[in-house]
């Protein structure tokens, strides 16, 4: 197994323990708002575990460049999207609006998880002796 599959299996089982979390523990603590926040950190967090995992598994099989770029993408993306999510989530139901400049963050991890997505595209439609 290589790190990729390794991480996305990491990652995944966060994204289900936060998703619970958000749906049991969080569900009456926070505002609707900052809810939809976090279940939005959460639905693109799990998505991208998907997109993480099949790099992975692609990498696997064919290992180059591209692939390993799109792989690293998601994560970087998992984290600025979602963290910066997640953490908007918690300082918006504590009505604390100084850093309410995280959210300029979360773009940055939706670009990171478009190029990742558009180098596995890449890939998939190259030779393989050219990717």
């Amino acid at each position: 197994m290589n790190r990729y599959i390794s991480i996305a299996a990491y990652i995944g089982a966060t994204t289900v323990a936060l998703g619970a979390f958000g749906a049991h523990a969080l569900k009456d603590k926070l505002q609707p708002d900052a809810l939809a926040i976090f279940d939005t950190a959460v639905k693109y967090q799990f998505y991208h575990v998907f997109a993480l995992l099949g790099a992975g598994i692609l990498y696997a099989r064919q290992p180059v460049k591209k692939l390993a770029w799109a792989a690293n993408l998601f994560i970087a993306g998992i984290i600025l999207f979602s963290g910066s999510l997640y953490a908007l989530t918690f300082l918006k139901n504590s009505g604390n609006e100084s850093f309410n400049w995280i959210g300029a963050i979360t773009p940055l991890g939706g670009l990171c998880f478009i190029i990742g997505w558009i180098l596995m595209a890449v890939v998939a439609t190259t030779k393989s002796s050219d990717a």
